[in-house]
């Protein structure tokens, strides 16, 4: 483990927060990490609490799980009420809470809801139930989204009938935009998300540098990765630069990833808007499957039970005025912390989420419940 002893070591990381120290110069700076798994670390490994109270994270819409909206959520729980249909997701989005309870929820009253580790784990069961319709919940940034590409491929080589893909995989850099183009938000700099970079390169910030004049520094996930990768940002603010860096290079590669890139090109293209928990609609910020692959998509095979449900519960909002009931968006937007919404810690807490926030450990509520030295009583 010496890797890994490697960017943990304390005499690193102190002398490090030093230089951090010495780069402020009594500014201000407001940096967004980007990445849920990046919330994660800063808040597993107390960074906060070791840094100038003048240098403040905003935790950025890098949590897939927590940036689906709730009426998404709900469509995907129609199709598993359907006869015969088994719904696959993923574990975290098991947890995530519709206007009417959670997938675990709905399992524990009877349908036929399944816990996959892989889009193949979900093709396996419609290999192993062809009686059934398996729908799978596909979820996740760039990083997630060609291991769904290759398998909507192979259902297709498989000759499969009874395989469809929910997609709700969506896309980097416009919600970056979205939120540089937000004027209540202030951000001075980005910490880029580094796993998103493994497929994209980290040449994709490009534009973010070129067209806001806001630095990003791609960035791995260790306590001394995300510190140096502070380090790069302040030096690029306190020179008047703004350009992409790459700290995480001996993951991350500068081009895209080439492979990648290509079955996700022949497999998806972009969607005209997507829906985002507390950024709104944003322009082709996510994907969904191409025309000669419609009879893998959920959308086009269960239209009319999707189009009845949104019918139906759009009636319901007018009537009963339902709608979320967590500031998850506020938080998302970095116009509040975790810890100044009145449910958190009370009536949302991890074992029991109202939010998607406090759903996934990357999620910045969770990663604070969790780490965070104030403890809720």
């Amino acid at each position: 483990m010496k890797f890994v002893d490697e960017f943990r070591d304390p005499e690193l990381i102190k002398s490090t927060v030093n230089e951090i120290e010495s780069l402020m110069h009594g500014r201000t700076y407001r940096v967004m990490e980007v990445c849920g798994g990046h919330t994660h670390s800063i808040y597993r490994f107390g960074l906060e609490q070791l840094l100038p109270s003048s240098l403040e994270f905003i935790h950025g819409p890098g949590c897939p799980v927590c940036i689906l909206p709730m009426d998404r959520v709900d469509e995907g729980l129609k199709l598993a009420a359907q006869k015969n249909v088994i719904l696959a997701a993923y574990g975290d989005m098991m947890r995530v809470p519709g206007h009417s309870g959670s997938a675990l929820e709905l399992k524990a009253r009877g349908l036929d809801i399944r816990m996959v580790y892989s889009p193949l784990d979900a093709l396996k069961l419609a290999v192993d139930n062809p009686q059934s319709q398996v729908v799978f919940f596909a979820i996740g940034f760039e990083t997630t989204a060609p291991a769904t590409a290759l398998t909507v491929l192979k259902a297709q080589e498989l000759g499969l009938s009874n395989f469809t893909v929910f997609v709700n995989h969506v896309t980097v850099i416009p919600p970056m935009r979205a939120v540089l183009d937000d004027p209540d938000l202030k951000i001075d700099g980005f910490i880029g998300p580094g796993h998103v970079a493994t497929v994209i390169g980290a040449c994709a910030y490009d534009e973010i540098a070129r067209d806001y004049k806001k630095p990003v520094v791609v960035s791995g996930f260790e306590p001394l990765d995300i510190l140096q990768s502070l380090v790069l940002l302040l030096r690029q603010l306190n020179n008047g630069e703004a350009r992409v860096e790459n700290q995480y290079a001996r993951v991350v590669p500068w081009a895209p990833n080439a492979t990648a890139s290509t079955v996700l090109a022949k497999v998806f293209e972009l969607r005209p808007t997507f829906e985002w928990r507390g950024l709104g609609a944003i322009l082709q910020s996510a994907v969904k499957l191409r025309p000669q692959f419609s009879q893998y998509d959920a959308e086009v095979r269960f239209a009319d039970v999707l189009a009845n449900h949104r019918i139906e519960l759009e009636k319901d909002r007018i009537e009963r005025g339902r709608g979320p009931s967590t500031p998850c968006g506020e938080v998302l937007k970095g116009l509040i912390k975790p810890n100044q919404c009145a449910l958190f810690g009370k009536e949302c807490r991890p074992e029991k989420p109202l939010g998607a926030l406090m759903v996934s450990s990357e999620g910045a509520c969770a990663a604070h419940f969790n780490y965070a030295h104030e403890r809720v009583d």
